[in-house]
């Protein structure tokens, strides 16, 4: 399916079922939520380890951060939305730029180095702080909701939500050592050309990056609010 597409798959259609999931979040049954989060997790983290399309990568990630948003649902429901919330920006911001640049394959982003430096980091960046690594905005949610999970005596979940996430830290960390550190050196002689011919724009990618990588700080106001 088309980029575009496939970002209303991931973002969009996830708000029906979370507002649906916010609102019968005191009626829901831990044991069941436990059980749905480690099964997202688990197969989200393992679905995307042998991927070469990053659609196919990117629909693996969607899965495991479900698992991430419906675990807490009974806990804080308003952790619920944060997480989704900033996993649809961040999302956004990494189908923008596959978008712009026309790229869908792990190997195309070797490629994007010639083409457009600022938007390889851009999109190595995203897929850094979807996987959760500290100190990008991903790592803000996870963050939250093992402390809420450990406040509530939930320490094994806790432990193993957190191993299951380095799972998905794993393959984005493959995808940026493929396509950076294993690549042979190439010319550069159609910057100019892949410039020129660009027609798509480019006005929201600057702000959805930096509100997908540079929220941490903020934390503190967001715990009081939730």
């Amino acid at each position: 399916i088309p980029l575009s597409s496939g970002m209303i798959l991931l973002t969009w259609q996830k708000i029906a079922p979370t507002a649906l999931l916010y609102q019968i979040s005191p009626s829901l049954n831990m044991e069941i939520l436990i059980l749905l989060a480690i099964l997202s997790t688990m197969l989200g983290g393992w679905g995307g380890l042998n991927q070469t399309q990053m659609r196919k990568v990117l629909a693996y990630s969607s899965i495991a951060h479900m698992g991430w948003t419906v675990i807490i649902a009974l806990i804080n429901p308003n952790l619920t939305i944060l997480s989704l919330m900033i996993y649809i920006t961040t999302t956004l911001t990494l189908f923008m730029t596959l978008n712009l640049s026309s790229t869908t394959k792990i190997k195309s982003i070797s490629n994007l180095w010639n083409k457009s430096t600022p938007m390889t980091m851009i999109v190595f960046l995203t897929m850094l702080s979807l996987g959760g690594l500290p100190p990008l905005t991903g790592f803000m949610p996870k963050w939250l909701i093992l402390q809420e999970l450990i406040i509530n005596n939930n320490p094994t979940m806790a432990i193993i939500m957190a191993l299951s996430a380095l799972l998905n830290l794993f393959f984005y960390m493959r995808i940026i050592y493929v396509s950076s550190l294993t690549m042979f050196p190439t010319s550069n002689n159609l910057k100019h050309h892949w410039f020129f011919s660009q027609t798509k724009t480019t006005n929201m990618i600057p702000t959805l990056t930096t509100i997908s990588s540079m929220l941490l700080p903020l934390t503190p106001i967001l715990i009081i609010m939730t």
